[in-house]
């Protein structure tokens, strides 16, 4: 059993929903031998300083984020990925107390493989940046304005993939444009989407 970390207490005697089922998983979790820390504001599992499983809620649903859930083998075929564009973590999402306890043997199982291919250092292979498609709205403004190529350049590639992800969501090719000349500024100081 791990030790429980005061920080996280506090979370929870301040949460509103989830309240059950959140002391709940964290009781589970607290089995499987992690730290207990509190990133993000949100209940956090970790090994060694390394990400295993975080607690979160929403307005519909509460869940378990497995890190490196798409390495993880899926039987129960309990692993979502939130979005498309989510590579490496998968969520095991609950709406009630009664669905966790009835998990409670697979939740440790799919947590257990978590912790070993930590152990093990495997990693999720990333699609690279070039690997999406850049929105012709963005491509122009790169030709377009001095620098902007080489700020773009600059960043890091998961700053340099949220705002290709950012520019390419609207559907029209307006709102594309208004997002691009909006992000220019930011691009040029070098700042991410969300910086």
């Amino acid at each position: 059993m791990s030790k429980k970390n005061p920080k996280v207490d506090i979370f929870l005697a301040k949460t509103d929903s989830w309240e059950k089922e959140f002391k709940k998983l964290r009781e589970i979790l607290l089995e499987c031998g992690l730290t207990e820390e509190l990133k993000w504001g949100q209940p956090c599992y970790t090994l060694e300083k390394n990400n295993i499983v975080l607690i979160h809620g929403f307005k519909e649903y509460c869940a378990l984020l497995l890190f490196k859930g798409a390495l993880l083998k899926d039987p129960k075929k309990i692993l979502i990925q939130q979005t498309e564009n989510v590579q490496s973590a998968r969520q095991i999402r609950f709406t009630s107390l009664q669905e966790i306890t009835k998990l409670k043997a697979a939740i440790k199982t799919y947590v257990q493989e978590a912790i070993k291919v930590e152990k093990a250092g495997l990693k999720v292979k990333l699609k690279k940046t070039s690997e999406y498609a850049m929105p012709e709205e963005f491509l122009s403004k790169l030709d377009d304005v001095p620098n902007l190529k080489a700020a773009f350049d600059a960043l890091t590639p998961g700053r340099q993939r949220a705002y290709i992800l950012h520019f390419s969501a609207p559907k029209q090719s307006k709102t594309r444009e208004s997002r691009v000349e909006k992000a220019i500024p930011m691009i040029m100081k070098g700042k991410g989407l969300n910086d």
